[in-house]
């Protein structure tokens, strides 16, 4: 399961260093600077590994570092180079090490910044601020599609961008999932399952999710292979608690019960209608041993129970 650790990127200039210290004090968790243990395990700065050997290998350090990272115990924050993000398998590693946050800025404040810093091996040419523009358009989707959470920072100050960051991460994410045929609510056997539509069921979870300040996501599928998939991506993700209705696959979907075994987080079967007293084969569900909990018969409600449910069984964070 991805560790709670925080992973602050973005361009060079953007404040990684500086909030993450902050951070620091605000979560009592340590901070460390991957271009700064890179330079230490080297013993040279990264401008001279730069000249001597070229980005490419000084990429290849990054990745090599981040697979290390990423077996590492206990909670950290991870300020990483503003080019981290560019390689596709370093995305994958950043978003398995962490929650990533993009702190974006304007190539104009970073200019503000960095225009007498000679250190910075990319911005030494003649038009430094047109460089600076080149490149975080270049790196603009990296960034995007690596991030849990992107803070516009140019009018924030250090204090601000901790405090919002501080708070996503006290933001339990769950994952509600529902299989064949729960998007026929309304259509579906009314007397069994009510006449309340799919959207309702999607508005009532969206504003618990408002209401207790998590982060809960849906997913839906008539299909056992997407259902299998969306289970192991959780693993990756950070989620850190499942509701899931399997609908018929609750009886024999074996293969949905070894995937939610897999996932080491609470987890509750939900069911809107009450199966012990329907037809004998609803009776048995090869998925409940695999959760923690089994509710059922609470109609639409029962959702809001298996959440709560859930959320009272947040892992510790260490």
């Amino acid at each position: 399961m991805k560790n709670k650790n925080v992973i602050l990127t973005g361009f060079m200039g953007s404040g990684k260093t500086t909030a993450g210290v902050r951070l620091s004090y605000r979560m009592r968790i340590p901070v460390e600077d991957t271009d700064k243990m890179i330079e230490r395990r080297e013993g040279r700065s990264v401008a001279e590994i730069f000249a001597v050997e070229g980005e490419a290998a000084f990429r290849e350090k990054e990745t090599a570092l981040l697979r290390e990272l990423a077996d590492r115990k206990g909670r950290t924050i991870y300020s990483v180079g503003g080019g981290t993000p560019v390689q596709i398998r370093n995305r994958a590693l950043l978003k398995q090490l962490g929650k990533v946050v993009y702190l974006r800025v304007k190539p104009e404040t970073v200019y503000g910044r960095l225009k007498d810093d000679n250190t910075r091996p990319l911005l030494q040419c003649e038009d430094p601020l047109e460089r600076i523009r080149e490149l975080m358009e270049s790196r603009k989707e990296a960034y995007e599609d690596c991030a849990d959470l992107i803070l516009d920072t140019d009018d924030l100050n250090i204090d601000e961008i901790a405090e919002k960051i501080a708070r996503e991460m006290d933001k339990m994410k769950l994952l509600v999932i529902n299989g064949p045929n729960i998007n026929f609510l309304g259509i579906r056997e009314k007397s069994v399952y009510g006449t309340q539509d799919y959207q309702y069921l999607l508005e009532m979870i969206r504003k618990k999710a408002e209401e207790t300040g998590n982060d809960i996501t849906v997913f839906q599928s008539n299909h056992e292979g997407a259902i299998i998939d969306r289970i192991q991506e959780a693993y990756f993700d950070g989620t850190e608690g499942i509701v899931i209705n399997p609908g018929a696959y609750t009886h024999y979907s074996y293969a949905i019960r070894d995937a939610l075994a897999s996932i080491p987080v609470p987890k509750a079967e939900i069911h809107i209608s009450d199966i012990t007293r329907r037809e004998e084969f609803r009776k048995i569900s090869v998925t409940a041993p695999a959760c923690d909990r089994q509710i059922y018969g609470r109609g639409l409600e029962g959702y809001l129970e298996a959440i709560d449910f859930v959320l009272n069984r947040r892992p510790e964070r260490k």
